[in-house]
């Protein structure tokens, strides 16, 4: 419960920070489901209805996640 009031008045920097953690922490996601579709490569497999571009989706949210976090880095190291 501390951590979501923490959550509710953190600055818009803290805030942005927490933004671009969860956006990194979703690129380690498409990156091991990435490996997964990798280990189990089959032409019929990759053919079917439901391919999700993994590799583009971790580099978008590495950009995203790591463009976050830059632009919070200096407001949220002056706090430490």
């Amino acid at each position: 419960m501390e951590f979501l009031n923490a959550l509710t008045f953190a600055s818009d920097a803290a805030l942005l920070a927490v933004a671009g953690a969860v956006c990194w922490a979703l690129a380690v996601v498409c990156l091991l489901m990435d490996r997964m579709r990798e280990k189990r490569r089959s032409v019929d497999r990759l053919e079917r209805v439901g391919f999700v571009p993994w590799t583009g989706l971790f580099l978008g949210l590495a950009i995203i996640g790591g463009g976050c976090l830059a632009m919070s880095l200096p407001v949220v190291l002056g706090n430490l």
